[in-house]
């Protein structure tokens, strides 16, 4: 039973450490309780877990939030917040990331041209800079158990519309097992292995708080 040796981890058409950033958008309180096309709390869970998998294989984290300094929204939901402490956010005024300069600025200087994104709502924030960083050439994963819209009929429809425009669909498990790869590498191991020992699917909220 031998690897093969790693590929190259920069051209590799898998998303790789080395090659993919996190880019997480609007998960603050008024947004997540608009949710309804998936449980809020399996929500909360998800995009949590998604972010420490970004967190536990170092990718470039971009975490933009919407009207902060207007006073018009609250700061992201406490959880996510733990796990993004130590990355700066980009607040901006509007509906579209993309459109914002320091936000575009920021997604710029990772270098990376593989966005594993996330947003609340679906149908808009993640959609509109899903389908501008599309046609700039980037390539756009979406992660689709960590994002939700307003409806479910929403929610699917702005999904196949990006993936219509060349998104590609994936889920947060998919996301850990694709950049872990090898159980060999030994490093990133334990992390991937604590999401799925600490949380029995019956009670997300008792996660959430410790």
């Amino acid at each position: 039973m031998t690897s093969q040796a790693i590929r190259d981890p920069l051209k590799d058409h898998l998303l790789t450490p080395q090659n993919a950033a996190f880019i997480v958008i609007d998960y603050q309180p008024i947004q997540v309780s608009s949710i309804r096309s998936m449980n809020q709390k399996e929500l909360v869970f998800n995009i949590v877990h998604t972010a420490k998998a970004a967190v536990a294989y170092n990718l470039p984290v971009v975490h933009s939030t919407v009207n902060v300094a207007t006073g018009r929204n609250k700061p992201p939901i406490a959880p996510l917040m733990e796990v993004l402490a130590a990355y700066p956010t980009y607040d901006r005024t509007t509906i579209n990331s993309w459109e914002d300069v320091e936000f575009k600025k920021a997604v710029e200087a990772t270098g990376r041209r593989k966005l594993v994104m996330t947003a609340l709502w679906t149908e808009a924030c993640l959609t509109f800079p899903a389908l501008d960083a599309l046609k700039e050439g980037y390539e756009v994963y979406a992660v689709v158990d960590a994002v939700g819209g307003t409806s479910l009929i929403a929610h699917e429809a702005a999904l196949r519309r990006i993936e219509q425009a060349g998104a590609r669909l994936i889920s947060k498990t998919q996301l850990y097992c694709e950049l872990q790869r090898d159980w060999a590498r030994y490093e990133t191991a334990p992390g991937f292995m604590d999401v799925f020992q600490h949380w029995d699917g019956s009670n997300p909220e008792k996660d959430f708080k410790g």
